[in-house]
């Protein structure tokens, strides 16, 4: 994989999306947050953390979990409000594991 930044990798995964329908909302620190607009869809909002977007770059099988997200973004457009990489409930067990690997060194 080239090397990229957190910003392009986003924007290549929301490419699949018509350019008219998106919108890039300012910069904030730890997330990359687009808008999206359309009649004949229900995703409103999409949400990239930093952080997962760097470990997706630096994984050796990106390229193949990018496509994933991409094909995931275009299943989304109907059928969801928001979409979030990653998704709560695995930022939530990421960010639980390094506590409990603490309490196991306790």
């Amino acid at each position: 994989m080239t090397a990229m930044d957190e910003a392009r990798l986003a924007a290549d995964i929301v490419s699949v999306l018509d350019p008219a329908a998106l919108r890039a909302c300012p910069s904030e620190r730890d997330v990359i947050r687009y808008a999206v607009r359309g009649n004949s869809i229900k995703l409103r909002t999409i949400i990239f953390d930093r952080d997962a977007l760097r470990r997706l770059l630096e994984s050796g099988d990106g390229v193949v979990k990018i496509e994933y997200l991409k094909r995931d973004l275009r299943r989304a457009l109907t059928h969801r409000v928001e979409y979030r990489y990653p998704r709560p409930s695995v930022a939530r067990t990421r960010a639980d594991q390094p506590a409990a690997k603490t309490r196991a060194a306790i």
